[in-house]
């Protein structure tokens, strides 16, 4: 083994690990990303810490559009002791990432760091262990996996709703969301039942943010692995990022966290085995808004219209100031809070300077 790491889990169950960059002594933070080709960096990041970067003509493309970004070429990543050279980094903004997390994210950890070792994730334990490349014995139980490994990995689920079907998604440890599925998909395969009604949610990704619809699966099967009422996202891939019909979208963290993970890439093989969050209840909540953490303060935004939050009276811009009897300020803290099915949630106001409570009912996608 050449390494233990600490992690942290955002909403969706998001990874998050400390790094260094060169012999900058500045602690960053980054996302654990299989769903990311390469390696990234806020440009943020990159002008506090004194980067050259040389712009190129290369795009990157994720939810959210496509991008022309600049390189941060031949550096190298320490985390822990375990010293990582010759990346290249492009960059990127991620401050929407940061204000949805509250916290600064300074870039992304994918193909090109994790490609190079056999990584354990325990989110039991919260650390990953990094080591070699080479001869891995998996621990008692699990499963080994067989998906098809390129610069990102692709594996067959099964799927159950009106109809039985097989679908290829992305393996996404930076999607803080159960699936994701593509229009294109849901259409050519007649999967989902018509009486059930998608409610409007947002996302956000590498591009910015963008909507989506958010609707209930009868049944995934990952493996021999089976989950029940799934909570799905069905996106409009008007750019093809999910290279359809190859793919049908992606499988993201908030299933994939329930397995202790191990990413082998170099034998093209993932093992999984189920944890203590196995058994956890899904997110069915609605409340249609989103939190964002600007200026040391939590702002509501994207509210849909006739949601929950527009018809407790919420409003674009309002400053969260309390919710329930949580006045911390932490945006992933309320948002976690607001998300309980059917209870009433009392939210402290400022709006325009005026402090006021609001009573939010959140309703169920079930």
């Amino acid at each position: 083994m050449l390494e233990t790491i600490p992690i942290k889990l955002y909403s969706g169950g998001v990874i998050v690990i400390e790094a260094y960059i060169n012999n900058n002594s500045t602690k960053l933070n980054f996302l654990l990303d299989t769903g990311s080709g390469g390696i990234s960096l806020d440009s943020s990041t990159s002008v506090e810490l004194g980067i050259k970067l040389r712009k190129t003509d290369t795009l990157v493309t994720g939810i959210g559009g496509t991008k022309n970004v600049s390189y941060a070429f031949n550096q190298m990543l320490t985390t822990g002791s375990l010293k990582t050279d010759s990346l290249n980094f492009y960059v990127n903004d991620y401050s929407l990432l940061s204000s949805v997390y509250g916290e600064k994210i300074d870039g992304i950890i994918g193909y090109s760091f994790i490609s190079r070792y056999i990584i354990n994730i325990n989110f039991d334990s919260s650390y990953i262990q990094i080591y070699s490349p080479g001869k891995y014995t998996y621990d008692d139980g699990g499963t080994v996996l067989k998906p098809a490994f390129s610069r990102l990995i692709a594996h067959t689920v099964k799927l159950k709703d009106k109809s039985k079907v097989d679908a290829n998604l992305y393996f996404d440890t930076g999607a803080g969301l159960c699936v994701l599925l593509t229009d294109n998909f849901v259409k050519d395969n007649n999967i989902l039942l018509s009486r059930r009604k998608p409610v409007i949610t947002q996302v956000q990704g590498l591009g910015g943010k963008k909507p989506m619809r958010l609707t209930i699966i009868k049944r995934l099967q990952v493996g021999p692995y089976v989950f029940r009422h799934v909570p799905t996202d069905l996106y409009n891939d008007e750019e093809n990022i999910t290279s359809y019909p190859y793919t049908a979208g992606l499988l993201g963290n908030e299933i994939l966290r329930r397995f202790n993970t191990i990413l082998n890439y170099p034998a093209k093989e993932i093992h999984i085995k189920p944890n203590s969050n196995f058994y956890a209840p899904f997110d069915y909540a609605y409340t249609g808004m989103t939190l964002y953490y600007y200026d040391k303060k939590v702002i509501v935004d994207d509210i849909v219209p006739k949601s929950p939050a527009e018809k407790a009276g919420l409003k674009n811009g309002d400053e969260i100031v309390c919710v329930a009897n949580n006045c911390t300020g932490n945006v992933d803290t309320y948002t976690n809070i607001i998300q309980k099915v059917k209870e009433t949630v009392r939210i402290i106001v400022n709006r325009n300077d005026k402090v006021f409570f609001i009573t939010l009912w959140p309703t169920s996608i079930r």
